[in-house]
């Protein structure tokens, strides 16, 4: 083969960029194995030295030299001397991958829709673009600034995570417990700042919210059971609630919260999102938490208490229901994706010993357990004061950009309220009557504003158009003002005057 050919090959071979987030040696890695399993290399064609390799790529030959040298060790490539790197012919002994044949008739697929015994699609569904992080006004709900993720902390648990010692602790089976480690810092760190106090086997780690609330209605909900929701209310509890039979009976939110007058003494369960209504964000007061939890006891009911931002710091701090339960009808649901990062799903659920070992048998036959690492590594997290820093850190970030937010609304769309909540993680947005959010969130989408149309919020027929959630979570604070003046442009109103 001519040299020519032969660098044509090798430059088509390794593309490495310093922007695909892996590092120099780990992509050149990554093009020499695609390579070798994609049979694209013979056994007899020799790898270009260390040193032609380094300059073609314009790195160091260091960096090189430690890729291949890994490659040996892991049996890709053998080592001649004096020769080069060569393909281990024991690669190339497992078979190749089989070439897909088109059916030369296609037969008729099987019909899937007779066959469900539920329909998970025919419920609505909150829809964020997959992309948000690209817009430049990114009002969204529910992700996380990279800016704020404390990325070196969160770096230095997962490497004492993977310490010899560590892994021998979490990388075996662990059926259906949790890391002990977790736990404790669930029972010890997070619970008592909501005046929550619990032993460990009342504790369940779980993949966030959903996850604990998916498993609670498999467990204690069927077909005919009655659960009060708020409305406007979590779409996905009341979607998951339906999905497993249950009725989701709406109860009415005002200003302060789930109008507890309202909830049907008939309900099995209710649920409600007491610390920070979703998606209000107003906390229910003192009297009517002690009315609800009386009235689960006069009618016996059961309440599910989702807790979701529960660690950020608030003006006005609530505490827990759970923590003025005093006859075990409060399950507690807590989860730490509004405070560390959505995409670790770490979740935990606070109930009767009893009710935890139950779930605990349910979440073994569903998914063993959480991941172990990443349960160790969040551990590690907590136990080293990262996590507390943290809270201080973002909760001053969101109390700063509410204000921002709420300001820039009183300014630029003063035909919209509001509303009377003073903390969490959105803004709840009530415009004139005869506004349409979706129209607006679609002209927004034109100017980079991402916003949430608030329709999606309300049960049954006849949902009012005129509310719309900003979230505050995602969004840096000198970008709050421009976005809202862009945002209040796609709602029809005039720019105001510098």
């Amino acid at each position: 083969m001519s040299p020519r050919n032969e660098n044509a090959i090798w430059s088509g071979l390794f593309q490495i960029s310093v922007d695909s987030g892996q590092t120099l040696q780990a992509q050149i890695r990554q093009a020499v194995v695609t390579a070798i399993l994609d049979r694209q290399i013979s056994v007899s064609m020799p790898l270009p030295s260390c040193r032609v390799l380094a300059q073609k790529l314009g790195v160091a030959r260091g960096t090189v030299v430690l890729a291949f040298q890994q490659l040996v060790d892991q049996g890709f490539l053998i080592a001649r001397e004096r020769r080069g790197h060569f393909v281990n012919p024991d690669v190339l002994a497992l078979p190749e991958k089989p070439l897909r044949k088109k059916p030369a008739l296609q037969k008729a697929g099987l019909n899937w829709a007779a066959r469900k015994q539920m329909s998970a699609d025919a419920f609505p569904q909150l829809q964020k673009p997959e992309n948000w992080i690209k817009f430049s006004y990114p009002f969204v709900y529910g992700q996380f600034d990279p800016t704020l993720f404390p990325t070196a902390e969160w770096r230095e648990c997962n490497r004492m995570a993977l310490a010899v010692l560590e892994i021998r602790d979490w990388a075996s089976d662990m059926f259906d417990r949790d890391d002990p480690l977790l736990i404790e810092q669930i029972q010890a760190r997070l619970l008592p700042r909501r005046g929550i106090f619990v032993s460990p086997d009342e504790i369940i780690v779980t993949l966030g919210a959903q996850h604990a609330l998916y498993m609670l209605a498999s467990l204690l909900m069927k077909r005919g059971t009655r659960v009060a929701v708020e409305d406007p209310g979590y779409i996905d509890a009341r979607n998951i609630f339906r999905l497993l039979g249950a009725e989701a009976v709406p109860v009415p939110v005002d200003s302060k919260g789930l109008k507890v007058s309202e909830v049907p003494e008939d309900s099995d369960f209710v649920f409600v999102t007491p610390s920070h209504q979703c998606p209000t964000m107003v906390s229910l007061p003192t009297d009517r938490r002690k009315a609800l939890l009386k009235a689960a006891d006069d009618h016996d009911q059961v309440i599910i208490e989702d807790d979701y931002d529960s660690q950020l710091f608030d003006d006005a701090p609530q505490p827990a229901l759970k923590s003025l339960d005093t006859s075990g009808r409060v399950i507690y649901v807590g989860s730490m994706s509004k405070t560390l990062a959505p995409g670790l799903r770490v979740g935990y659920i606070v109930g009767s010993p009893d009710l935890i070992a139950e779930l605990r048998i349910l979440r073994r036959y569903m998914l063993r357990h959480p991941p172990s690492n990443n349960q160790r590594a969040v551990a590690l997290f907590l136990s080293l004061g990262h996590h507390d820093a943290l809270v201080r850190k973002l909760s001053q970030a969101f109390i700063e950009r509410r204000n921002r937010l709420v300001e820039a609304v009183a300014n630029y769309l003063p035909e919209w309220n509001a509303g009377g909540a003073t903390s969490g993680t959105s803004v709840w947005l009530e415009g004139p009557q005869g506004a349409d959010t979706k129209q607006i969130a679609e002209a927004a989408a034109a100017r980079s504003v991402l916003v949430e149309p608030g329709d999606i919020f309300f049960a049954g027929a006849g949902k009012p158009t005129n509310y719309m959630r900003l979230g505050i979570s995602s969004i840096a604070e000198p970008h709050i003002e421009p976005g809202i003046r862009q945002l209040a442009t796609a709602a029809g109103r005039r720019p105001a005057a510098a």
